[in-house]
């Protein structure tokens, strides 16, 4: 486990925002050199709290004009057979495993009303140990940074 100081948060704050920033700006920014910048994001990387780098996208302009949560109800000691069909499935952009009145909690995207039904009637309710699903439709959505 590796400890996290106000310069790494704030290092880490930056690069959510803008996972390009360069070394320098990100220096600057926090008041260290570029070179501190660089071995501390090292550091945060080889620990494991960098995992990677994304480009965030707005989903109706990539012509997803249909998404949705899926909660689903799993047969007990399935997760790991349903997580690796649930991969297969490209239009589910983040699956979690929860606690509650379901099991498993997904993101689904898809172009439109019947895609997006498509997928989960004949995709989704389609995985063995699957018992149940519900799903709520997404009108709008904002992603928080």
């Amino acid at each position: 486990m590796v400890e996290l100081d106000e310069t790494d948060h704030a290092i880490l704050r930056m690069l959510q925002r803008d996972a390009r920033a360069s070394m320098t700006a990100i220096g600057e920014a926090v008041h260290i050199s570029r070179a501190g910048a660089h071995a501390r994001i090292k550091r945060l990387t080889d620990a494991g709290v960098i995992t990677g780098y994304s480009v965030r996208t707005d989903p109706v302009l990539l012509g997803q004009h249909a998404s949705a949560y899926v909660m689903m109800a799993i047969e007990q000691a399935s997760w790991q057979e349903v997580q690796a069909r649930l991969r297969e499935i490209p239009e589910v952009e983040h699956m979690a495993l929860v606690g509650g009145d379901f099991d498993v909690l997904l993101l689904v995207r898809a172009s439109d009303a019947r895609h997006l039904r498509r997928i989960v009637l004949e995709d989704i309710q389609a995985i063995p140990h699957v018992r149940s699903t519900r799903t709520t439709l997404i009108f709008e959505d904002f992603q928080q940074v």
